[in-house]
């Protein structure tokens, strides 16, 4: 790749010389450019690649980023943008970190703990090239990753919220959880949704489960439908593309799913509007609102490359989704609790618990005390 990058430059230089040698440098060309002024010069687009370790249509994460990468190219000027869908066979995805390295895109965007082991192989071999990481954070107390911007989320904090209005709404005081993988984000989701439903009901049960990967809905469903058979009454759905198997459980037996990420009820509104009223809300992780964050920063000089950001509520990029089905199947009373705790966690009288402050054995106490 280095090798390819050298004769690149080389073949560059040669064309450099052979233009000056037959376009001269008359005083004439000279006096012409001069008259032209700015509209004389062009300015290359910022090129900016999203690679997505999976694909597109989960409703969720990767539509997030995506939709986050179409706000970039309406909104900023002078960005050319191109999203590639690497699926979910990890082996494509170092190859296709490096195509977009090579194919010169001066910032590569990708996201998840997956990646950053590929990340903090890749970035310091290509310095004049910037990459965004979103949904980790690498660890830069190794050095060499000058030219990285991590992204976090303070997914806790939507939880929380989730929590709040799942534990408002039950009948039964059984509410559900099901995630994807069992890894420190998803758990970070389940932590903020158990201490949010129990600050409201301290003897609330909130089940849990994993499906093991954000693919698989089939399972999701089954885990799903096993809560809801031991009786819980609204699920909140932490499982990507797998997550759909969760909202077609709800579907089946009539119980509510929190979706996640994206506004899932208004996904479902346009093909399965029945399934979209069961849907009472979604925790929304504002990818796309970060990435156009960054993006725009960047492109101003006034990104911090070289280090990480927690993005939550206050910057816009955590919340709940407030569309019509909210304010019609949310009662008052809920939104209005849900409000009074936004408030709350903003102005720091809530303090809300993150697996990633919990050793493992604290972290599944707290998960199973909950049950």
């Amino acid at each position: 790749m280095k090798l390819r990058k050298l004769l690149s430059l080389l073949c560059a230089v040669a064309l450099l010389l052979t233009l000056a040698a037959c376009g001269g440098t008359s005083d004439d060309t000279a006096d012409d450019t001069a008259d032209t002024g700015d509209a004389g010069t062009t300015e290359e687009p910022l090129r900016v690649a999203l690679l997505l370790n999976g694909t597109l249509g989960d409703k969720s994460f990767n539509d997030s980023a995506a939709d986050g990468m179409e706000m970039i190219a309406q909104e900023l000027s002078n960005v050319e943008t191109k999203v590639v869908e690497m699926t979910f066979d990890d082996t494509k995805w170092e190859p296709a970190v490096l195509d977009a390295c090579d194919e010169g895109y001066d910032i590569i965007i990708t996201g998840t703990w997956q990646m950053q082991e590929i990340i903090a192989r890749v970035a310091p071999e290509y310095p004049d090239t910037h990459f965004i990481v979103y949904d980790t954070a690498m660890d830069y107390s190794q050095g060499g990753y000058e030219n990285v911007y991590s992204i976090e989320y303070k997914q806790n904090d939507g939880s929380f919220l989730a929590g709040v209005l799942a534990a408002s709404m039950t009948q039964t005081g059984q509410i559900g959880f099901v995630g994807g993988m069992d890894n420190t984000v998803i758990y970070d989701f389940l932590v903020g949704y158990i201490q949010g439903a129990q600050t409201v009901k301290p003897d609330i049960k909130v089940a849990s489960a994993f499906v093991g990967n954000f693919s698989d809905s089939a399972r999701a469903k089954e885990l799903a439908t096993s809560q809801f058979n031991m009786g819980a009454d609204l699920i909140f759905s932490c499982a990507s593309t797998a997550g759909d198997g969760t909202v077609q459980a709800g579907r089946e037996l009539g119980k509510m799913v929190i979706g996640v990420d994206s506004d899932q009820a208004m996904v479902y509104q346009e093909t399965d509007p029945e399934t979209a009223q069961l849907i009472p809300t979604s925790v929304l992780k504002r990818v796309d609102m970060s990435l156009f964050q960054a993006v725009e920063a960047a492109q101003k000089g006034e990104l911090a490359w070289g280090t990480s950001v927690s993005v939550g509520i206050a910057e816009n990029c955590i919340g709940l989704a407030e569309n019509e089905i909210y304010e019609s199947v949310v009662p008052q009373e809920t939104r209005d609790l849900v409000n009074s705790y936004i408030e709350q966690i903003q102005n720091g009288e809530i303090q809300v618990k993150s697996a990633f402050d919990m050793s493992n054995e604290e972290l599944l106490a707290f998960v199973d005390a909950a049950k």
